[in-house]
């Protein structure tokens, strides 16, 4: 049986797709951090204008635009559902997941730890 840690103040599970509040991207989350685990210069650079505070959770997600596929790492406070029922089309998908189901995608029993 899978196990799942939960991470009490998370909103967000791994394989739910979200929308992010601000920015024109969705994407699947693939890993979740209780709080903020990036680098110092990478939360530098976000302008102090909308940065985020680094004691939340952080989403790694796999996401789309309308122009291309990447990776992305988002605090909660920027992340919505995404009500779209569309699948996300980012060529990592299929490695991690094995399909939409309900909303979610589900991720693949190797990938479970």
């Amino acid at each position: 049986m899978a196990q799942h840690i939960a991470i009490p103040s998370a909103r967000f599970a791994i394989g739910d797709v979200v929308r992010h509040r601000i920015f024109d991207f969705r994407g699947v989350i693939f890993d979740v951090d209780p709080e903020f685990a990036n680098s110092d210069e990478w939360y530098e650079s976000i302008p102090e204008a909308i940065r985020p505070s680094k004691d939340q959770p952080f989403y790694h997600l796999l996401a789309e635009n309308a122009e291309t596929t990447y990776t992305a790492y988002v605090s909660q406070q920027n992340l919505v559902p995404d009500e779209s029922d569309e699948p996300v089309d980012h060529p990592e998908i299929a490695s991690m997941f094995n399909g939409l189901e309900g909303g979610r995608y589900q991720l693949r029993p190797e990938h479970r730890h």
